[in-house]
């Protein structure tokens, strides 16, 4: 494990990423120096297609890149089949560790792609996963470094969640850059609702649409100036948060990522607590705060389902009935305000289901939410 000081600055980078996407290439290849790796690639996975919907990459060279796409069906298979009988997304996939030394050399991803550039070992950080689609970090080792060892392993498991909550809270700002000096204007101008507090949740400064929230008390609250969440299990949770943001943000974990506001019969609403207190960005930011808590607003249906649609290859009507679902519509009431039977909206969710191995409405609805990872990161091919 890094020492204390060079983990927190590392973690930092990660949070100022939220505010700042254009720094993920660097803060990509600091995690990559603390790892010793060779190379890093962010890339979302298209399993039905075997394809990279995107593919960013540091320290690979264009022409090694178009030939590890040559093997993507090989690297597909393996890791899907691994993933379907995981325990745990939390754990990584490390070929030294999970692959026979003698499947790993008859590779032909690893003979003509891997070997003839040293590498001796490759690891797969996961951020998301479904049956046809996921995102990760693939990690590759130099020989000159050897094979990923427990101390790198561990340290890729504990910037796992931080990565996780930094490319979500990405999604909800949906903004690439954000002016450090006036940081209280530009978040006024963003549609969901944004809270900086000190150690104790009290509230510094509300965006425009947090007032909004704070006024409704739907599903925040200020009481004596502290901001409060109204579901008892949503407020210990944000307390806690807030709390721990203060004390350390490096050990934060899932702590504060998607606090569900709303009760589970009513459409969801979610909180996601970033630490402002280390980061170089974050710190010079005004108004001074120890957290800031992003709430997701109103949903913008037909972007989400239009991101939805580009990730997997929707047609206009699957793209128009799933605008329709994430508005909240039956499937019924979809098939009325579209013109067309119910019969065939079933058949559109169907093709819907199928496209993204989703075999759920409510997890369809999630996926739609999140399952781009939300860094303008370029596209197949971006390389360094």
């Amino acid at each position: 494990m890094l020492p204390a000081p060079a983990l927190s600055k590392l973690i930092g980078s990660i949070y100022d990423c939220t505010l700042d996407p254009s720094l993920w290439e660097r803060t990509l290849a600091e995690i990559g120096d603390a790892l010793r790796a060779k190379s890093l690639i962010l890339s979302l996975n298209d399993l039905r297609e075997n394809r990279l919907l995107i593919n960013k990459a540091v320290g690979w060279e264009s022409p090694w890149l178009e030939e590890r796409a040559k093997h993507l069906p090989e690297i597909h298979a393996v890791l899907a089949g691994w993933l379907s009988s995981c325990i745990s997304l939390d754990e990584p996939f490390v070929a030294s560790r999970e692959l026979a030394d003698s499947r790993f050399k008859a590779s032909r991803y690893v003979k003509d792609c891997l070997t003839p550039q040293g590498i001796v070992d490759v690891s797969h950080f996961f951020l998301m996963y479904t049956r046809a689609h996921f995102s990760e970090i693939v990690v590759t080792r130099h020989e000159r470094d050897g094979v990923m060892s427990d101390r790198e392993i561990e340290l890729g498991k504990c910037l796992l969640p931080h990565l996780r909550r930094a490319v979500t809270i990405s999604n909800v700002l949906d903004a690439r850059a954000i002016e450090r000096a006036r940081m209280a204007e530009a978040l006024d101008a963003l549609r969901c609702g944004v809270v900086f507090t000190d150690d104790r949740g009290t509230i510094l400064h509300p965006n425009r649409s947090a007032e909004r929230m704070l006024r409704d008390r739907a599903v925040i609250q200020e009481r004596r100036g502290i901001l409060e969440a109204k579901t008892p299990s949503a407020a210990k949770e944000l307390h806690a948060a807030i709390q721990q943001a203060a004390r350390d943000e490096t050990g934060m974990g899932k702590t504060g990522l998607a606090i569900r506001l709303t009760d589970f019969d009513a459409p969801p609403l979610f909180a996601h607590v970033l630490p402002m207190a280390g980061g170089d960005l974050r710190t010079n930011m005004q108004p001074s705060a120890v957290a800031a808590v992003f709430i997701g607003s109103d949903p913008d249906e037909q972007g989400e389902a239009e991101t939805a649609a580009r990730a997997f290859g929707l047609t206009p009507a699957e793209t128009r009935v799933l605008t329709s679902l994430l508005a909240g519509q039956t499937l019924a009431e979809t098939a009325s305000a579209l013109g067309i039977a119910t019969t065939t909206a079933r058949s559109h969710l169907n093709k819907i289901f199928a496209k993204t191995g989703i075999s759920r409405q409510a997890d369809l609805m999630r996926l739609a939410k999140r399952v781009i990872p939300p860094v303008s990161l370029g596209t197949k091919g971006s390389s360094e």
